[in-house]
């Protein structure tokens, strides 16, 4: 092959005596390294990442088109993989020719299509400590007219140099209220989406379509095979992927303007506050109760406005919190987060594909209209969405008897994130449950028969009590350590933090419950 991935060092001066030719009079090589800066910041390293099957094939194949249409002797490219340090070489593009002009086209040609056509993502490592994946592709091809005077080698015609990719906002733009000024602003704007999965994949897609400047993408998950029906920035080959970086990726193809940050773990309240503060706006796409009371003490708090989705089976709701003051937040409509099992998930009542993305587009809507300052209505509500018989209910939400009633929302934001900081010490994480019962805790799983026959501890003892009999039967937990089990983390978690609260201090969960263990494994 003449294309290769490589994880070591590449040895330039043997690849180039593998070019040599008695036939060759021109020798033309292109070096790809690692720099220091990009866009005005510090770099200090890159991360590549390739589909290697493809990226082989397809390379092979672009390095055979060179030899054929420019008539060369022959060809060679060499890709780097994995991790990089300012200075190494990252690519490595050599061409032997009869003379030097097909030289320098095929080397051109190869380098441009390589970045431009293969599964190869990069991402780059910042003094700072954060990291963003970006786009290799930079140019776009215009397209080449050459005439062949009966030699390959022979091109009357010029290749067009390549340009920067420049997004087309025009339709858009045509908007009254867009136009450039709107586009500047969306340009200027930071949106962090928390979760890339039903909700998040349709508000994720249209952001960056939108030419929003940074996307910041926040999910602990890895894609699954179930996810794909309703996740349709995947595809089949990601499953077991971070979803987070694969967003980042997808996002790097459609749109290469858009700076993309990632986090691939669940937003906690160590770190909510602070985040909320470096974006102008937050969309929570999560379908974790948890998530959306934090996330929305933090708006609160960091004045940050936000906008909640959720749906359950056929319909849905939407709410924004604006996070002015007197303005309502979502613990004005329900004070207290209800236990996971109350409200059902997308694994547990099952969902439709279609369901999420109507309200994840939504969502995007609600954010494109925050940005551009477009009419939204004056008095908050609660959008109550039913997709079967196509109802839409407008709930009215009164501030004034919602956290008013206790000290307003900044003051309720404050201590249920001050509550929420002592309880992280009640999620453990284990490589396997066998160290857990080693550690000396006794587990309990709060599953439901059904999911336990489907799915169980590997033979271990464990005491069954569903999550929503775990108060009632509270006596049979005993007084050592335990650890509570689910599918996910969020009904133990839940449970736990009761019992804690109950006064039984050694109560703990596995954080990423059952399938924590499955990805781990």
């Amino acid at each position: 092959m003449r294309f290769r991935l490589s994880t070591e060092a590449v040895d330039t001066a043997s690849l180039r005596d593998g070019l040599k030719h008695p036939g060759s009079g021109g020798f033309c090589a292109f070096e790809g390294w690692v720099r220091d800066s990009n866009e005005g910041r510090d770099v200090d390293g890159l991360e590549y990442e390739a589909y290697a099957e493809l990226a082989e094939t397809e390379g092979d194949r672009i390095v055979g088109e060179a030899i054929e249409r420019y008539g060369v002797t022959d060809a060679l490219c060499v890709h780097r993989i994995g991790d990089l340090g300012v200075g190494d070489l990252a690519v490595w593009v050599g061409v032997s020719a009869a003379h030097r002009d097909e030289a320098f086209r095929a080397c051109r040609y190869i380098i441009d299509e390589i970045k431009h056509r293969l599964p190869i993502w990069k991402k780059e490592h910042y003094l700072t400590g954060d990291t963003q994946w970006v786009a290799c592709t930079h140019v776009y091809r215009a397209h080449e007219h050459e005439h062949d005077a009966g030699h390959a080698h022979h091109h009357h015609g010029e290749r067009h140099a390549a340009r920067p990719f420049a997004p087309d906002y025009s339709r858009q733009q045509v908007l009254r209220e867009v136009g450039e000024a709107g586009q500047a602003k969306l340009s200027a704007s930071r949106v962090l989406v928390i979760g890339a999965g039903g909700l998040g994949c349709p508000a994720i897609s249209y952001l960056a379509g939108a030419g929003i400047g940074t996307l910041g993408i926040v999910d602990g998950d890895r894609l699954e095979a179930s996810n794909l029906h309703r996740q349709t920035l995947y595809g089949a080959r990601d499953i077991g992927e971070f979803k987070a970086v694969l967003a980042a990726r997808r996002v790097a193809e459609l749109n290469p303007t858009v700076s993309v940050q990632t986090w691939t773990e669940p937003l906690h309240a160590g770190n909510a506050v602070e985040l909320f503060r470096q974006f102008d706006l937050v969309l929570e796409c999560t379908d974790d109760m948890r998530s959306r009371y934090l996330s929305s003490d933090a708006a609160v708090l960091s004045g940050t406005p936000l906008i909640l989705a959720s749906v359950y089976q056929y319909e849905g709701q939407l709410q924004v919190v604006t996070a002015r003051p007197g303005e309502p937040c979502l613990r004005c409509l329900w004070p207290h987060e209800p236990a996971p099992e109350a409200v059902g998930s997308c694994v547990l009542s099952g969902v439709l594909g279609p369901v999420p993305g109507v309200f994840g587009t939504m969502q995007a809507m609600e954010a494109l209209k925050l940005l551009l300052d477009l009419p939204r209505p004056r008095e908050p509500v609660l959008l109550l969405f039913n997709l079967l018989d196509v109802t839409l209910t407008r709930l009215p939400i009164d501030a004034a008897s919602g956290c008013a009633v206790h000290g307003g929302c900044v003051a309720v934001a404050s201590s249920s994130m001050a509550h929420a900081l002592d309880e992280r010490e009640i999620d453990l994480v284990f490589d396997n449950l066998e160290q857990a019962v080693l550690a000396g805790y006794r587990l309990v799983d709060v599953r439901e028969s059904e999911e336990i026959a489907h799915e169980p501890l590997d033979g271990l003892p464990s005491l069954h009590i569903p999550s929503s009999q775990v108060m009632a039967r509270v006596g049979e937990l005993g007084d050592g350590p335990i650890l509570l089990v689910c599918a996910s983390g969020r009904r133990s978690g839940h449970a736990a933090r009761l019992l804690r609260a109950s006064g039984l201090r050694q109560a703990y969960s596995l954080e990423g419950g059952v399938l924590s263990l499955r990805v781990a494994g």
